[in-house]
């Protein structure tokens, strides 16, 4: 799996990668220091997985995300940062980067990066807990009837928006692996989304009007 680093903190940004090939299936393609190297450096790497910071000078890691994510739509982004600010997270997941994690968290970075690679969507635990506050409060007000979504396609929904994997979700719902598959591919179809990324958003934003 080659991984790039981009943190405007040179320290911070090496001992990423040390922490990265201890790991025997991580190869780190290089680094950067800005949004605008990050730009660079993905359309001459091509990596599986970009990990970068949220905060920098001149062009943060969410302005280079959403130009990123323009040209290469499947591009595999995790944000790291320092802050679990919540207008960041919104803004994170509108964009449809994979993941949201915390520099704290260093024990889970490396299973942050495989699980990103994975497909899945990951934010940490923090992280997580903040975007379940804020679907919450949309959820009274939208009309999941309009897209003919059962009760047990909303439950699929909600775990899916907070990274669970298939099989992560069939054992806590009592299904088997291959049941959830299918209800996130009608899912999908439903909704006329892409992937498991943009159902994180859907979730997300169903409060607000506006058109899938």
């Amino acid at each position: 799996m080659r991984v790039v680093v981009v943190d405007d903190d040179t320290l911070v940004a090496f001992s990423l990668k040390t922490i990265l090939e201890s790991d025997a299936e991580i190869t780190v393609a290089g680094l950067g220091s800005s949004g605008e190297e990050a730009m660079v450096l993905y359309g001459q790497e091509k990596p599986d997985v970009l990990l970068m910071d949220i905060r920098m000078d001149k062009m943060s890691g969410l302005e280079a995300s959403e130009q990123i994510l323009l040209k290469n739509p499947q591009a595999k982004i995790l944000l790291l940062t320092t802050f679990s600010d919540d207008e960041y997270i919104v803004k994170a997941l509108r964009l449809g980067v994979k993941g949201y994690i915390l520099k704290q968290d260093y024990e889970g970075i490396i299973p942050a990066i495989k699980a990103v690679y994975g497909g899945q969507t990951v934010f940490c635990g923090d992280i997580a807990g903040k975007i379940s506050e804020f679907m919450n409060d949309n959820s009274a007000s939208f009309d999941y009837k309009r897209y003919h979504i059962s009760e047990k396609e909303k439950e699929i929904i909600e775990e899916v928006a907070l990274g669970l994997s298939n099989r992560e979700i069939a054992d806590k719902l009592f299904l088997s692996e291959g049941t959830v598959r299918n209800y996130v591919s009608v899912i999908l179809e439903k909704l006329d989304l892409r992937d498991r990324t943009q159902l994180a958003v859907f979730y997300y934003r169903r409060g607000e009007e506006h058109d899938i």
